[in-house]
């Protein structure tokens, strides 16, 4: 008993082995073809020329036991290896068929068809496939999402540098002796500018507008055009004039202030004079703080021109007046005279100077208050200008004049 090798990939084979383990290509096939050929034969010429059955056969009609022949592939008497056939090699004319020849031929075609059978039963084999490529130790991962760091307050003060070192002249953060720049602000350790320029007045930084700071790199220093240094002249001088107008006019808008919340009290003249009266009807009367009597000019008409003056022996602030029109406060006896309308008041105060101011009454009967605010009076003068109800047989009267000046308890 011979062993073989596969005729496709050269693996030894096992004897009685119908296909190769490695490849499982075809080793070889048992040749029964020539066996049914001769038995097919036999019975053929059985049947023409019948025989007697041998001996130890079955009876006539029923096949006999087939005996096992040489041909047969078992393991005690395997068939050699078909050889595999070649598509290639050059084919051979095949001789006519004889009687002779004719088994040999059958056996032919049975071996073309079971090789034919063989080939389609075969499976490819793919080339063998490159071994993968490990993995590496480190497996590659996709990059993560950025997280920002939280902020770090740092607590105020000196925390950088040395304790006793050399303080920064522009945050005052102790640095050590061979630095540069201060570990804080980053900024250079030595002025450049004299440090007279340091400890200059307000005023005089203000005021100089040569000797500048040279801006830090990234700043545009403001351009300056003519019309803007114009503009700043003119502005400056403008609010120059401002403040010594409001210095100019505070004391008097305090006096104001002072006048308006304070407490007024009747302040009586010293003297009296006019430029005529009516028989009776003296000038003094209208200051006797009576509204029954009344002065008059003896005048018919408006009286336009006429005047009535009284005076301080000391400068007086006078705050209001009241003047009361007619002969008395009664209105039914108001038509018995005529009415004064305006009357221009010329004051005198104590430096001598004179101020006019015009004062317009109403038709209407009783005391009528005015504002009359000035200060260091001596003297004041009433002049008639136009009255109401002016007629040939009627004259302009006028009842009381009173004065108001500042309370003693204003200073208390």
């Amino acid at each position: 008993m011979t062993t073989q090798n596969c005729a496709e990939c050269g693996t030894r084979a096992e004897p009685g082995q119908s296909f190769c383990d490695a490849c499982g290509a075809v080793l070889g096939w048992t040749d029964r073809a020539p066996a049914r050929t001769a038995a097919t034969a036999s019975q053929s010429s059985g049947a023409t020329n019948p025989t007697p059955a041998p001996a130890g056969t079955g009876t006539a009609g029923t096949p006999a036991t087939p005996v096992n022949s040489d041909n047969e592939d078992t393991a005690e008497n395997p068939l050699p290896p078909v050889p595999a056939s070649d598509d290639t090699a050059p084919t051979e004319p095949v001789p006519a068929a004889t009687p002779e020849s004719s088994a040999p031929a059958a056996t032919t075609v049975a071996d073309d068809e079971m090789n034919a059978r063989a080939r389609s039963l075969l499976v490819p084999v793919a080339d063998p496939e490159a071994r993968p490529t490990p993995p590496p130790a480190v497996a590659p991962v996709l990059p993560g999402r950025p997280v920002a760091d939280r902020p770090q307050v740092r607590a105020p003060g000196p925390q950088l540098g040395d304790e006793n070192g050399l303080p920064c002249p522009w945050c005052s953060t102790p640095n050590r002796p061979d630095r540069h720049y201060c570990t804080r602000c980053a900024m250079p350790m030595t002025r450049t500018e004299d440090s007279s320029a340091r400890h200059r007045p307000w005023w005089r930084r203000v005021l100089d507008f040569r000797s500048r700071e040279t801006p830090w790199a990234g700043d545009r220093p403001r351009l300056r055009r003519t019309f803007d240094r114009i503009l700043t002249w003119v502005v400056a001088a403008a609010v120059l004039s401002l403040l010594i107008w409001v210095g100019v006019s505070t004391p008097g808008w305090v006096q104001a202030t002072r006048d308006h919340f304070a407490k007024r009290a009747p302040v009586a003249p010293d003297q009296f004079a006019a430029s005529r009266s009516y028989p009776g009807h003296k000038p003094d009367l209208l200051f006797d703080k009576v509204n029954n009597t009344w002065w008059g000019p003896g005048v018919a008409q408006s009286g336009e021109g006429q005047w009535i003056e009284a005076r301080f022996a000391e400068p007086t602030r006078l705050l209001d007046l009241i003047i009361t029109p007619g002969t008395s406060t009664r209105a039914d006896q108001l038509s018995q005279s005529a009415l004064p309308h305006r009357i221009k008041a010329t004051i005198t105060t104590k430096d001598g100077r004179t101020t006019t101011r015009n004062i317009t009454l109403d038709q209407s009967a009783g005391g009528q208050r005015r504002a009359f605010r000035v200060g260091e009076v001596t003297k004041v003068r009433f002049t008639l200008e136009s009255a109401y109800g002016a007629s040939g047989n009627k004259q302009v009267a006028i009842a009381e004049i009173e004065f108001f000046g500042r309370s003693s308890a204003n200073s208390s």
